[in-house]
């Protein structure tokens, strides 16, 4: 902001009284908008909620734990997804249906009443399981298997949609030509058709990924610390919402464009010619 005795001194200099109703048109001119100059960028160097490190430092470890969350969800969505998507694709009745079963109930049952089933009640019915989850676990695993299993197994049913059409978008003639060159279905599987319906699934299986992230925010509800509920305690401890929030945002915004831009080159370097991506 422009220094108030200075622009008195320039107008007093000038000797032109006129000048004296254009004071607060020169100062306003040069101020901050008021939004960014109420930031106080110092509380992100005060001392956080745990006291030891400052509030950047206790954001970015918060974030450590959303992406570790969202990684070990996405190993097991991933090998869940794949193994339903492939049961849908699989002649027969018996193993479609039971990959129809699985989709329409993890994903038609709100995220939030299943992540609260594992945390809550699931323990409760598996004794033996159920006592090593309460009495061997501390309360931050507990909450990042909860976190996992429930993420995992609800994004699964999205992504064994995707491999399913994936795998159908290629066609029977694939099939077809690796049972007739003497390989097992199991094979022709594993060497042929997973491997090209990945590189086709590339861009949505990037938002899938993108979705996990943003949805680790649900475990703070079982007091999983990761960098929602972390925001959320800054902006209680300092009264300091906009920078809480706005700072937890950028964070956000930037993990995903990183994403978004290591896909687009594994898409790149993956593209098969006459499929989608791949150049003709």
């Amino acid at each position: 902001m422009v220094d108030q005795p200075l622009i008195t001194a320039v107008i007093a200099l000038c000797g032109g009284s006129g000048l004296t109703n254009h004071q607060s048109l020169i100062t306003n001119h040069f101020s901050l908008p008021p939004t960014l100059a109420a930031f106080d960028f110092n509380v992100f160097l005060q001392p956080s909620p745990e006291g030891a490190i400052n509030n950047l430092t206790y954001l970015l470890v918060g974030l450590g734990w959303s992406l570790l969350l969202a990684f070990a969800s996405w190993v097991v969505a991933f090998v869940v997804g794949s193994i339903v998507g492939v049961m849908r694709t699989l002649p027969g009745r018996v193993l479609p249906a039971i990959g129809v079963g699985y989709v329409e109930l993890f994903r038609n049952v709100p995220l939030l009443v299943q992540l609260f089933i594992w945390f809550f009640v699931v323990p409760d019915f598996t004794p033996v399981l159920g006592d090593w989850f309460k009495q061997q676990l501390p309360p931050v695993w507990q909450e990042f298997v909860s976190g996992t299993v429930c993420l995992g197994l609800f994004t699964a049913a999205r992504i064994a949609e995707q491999v399913r059409s994936g795998i159908g978008a290629l066609g029977p003639g694939q099939l077809g030509a690796g049972l007739a060159l003497g390989l097992r279905r199991r094979q022709v599987y594993t060497l042929v058709l997973l491997p090209v319906a990945y590189r086709i699934l590339i861009p949505t299986l990037t938002s899938e990924f993108l979705n996990l992230i943003k949805n680790t925010a649900v475990a703070s509800t079982i007091g999983y610390v990761e960098l929602a509920q972390r925001s959320a305690s800054m902006a209680d401890m300092t009264s300091r919402i906009y920078e809480a929030f706005t700072a937890a945002t950028l964070l956000y915004a930037t993990v995903n464009l990183l994403v978004m831009l290591l896909a687009r080159i594994l898409e790149r370097v993956t593209a098969l010619r006459g499929f989608m991506g791949g150049r003709g």
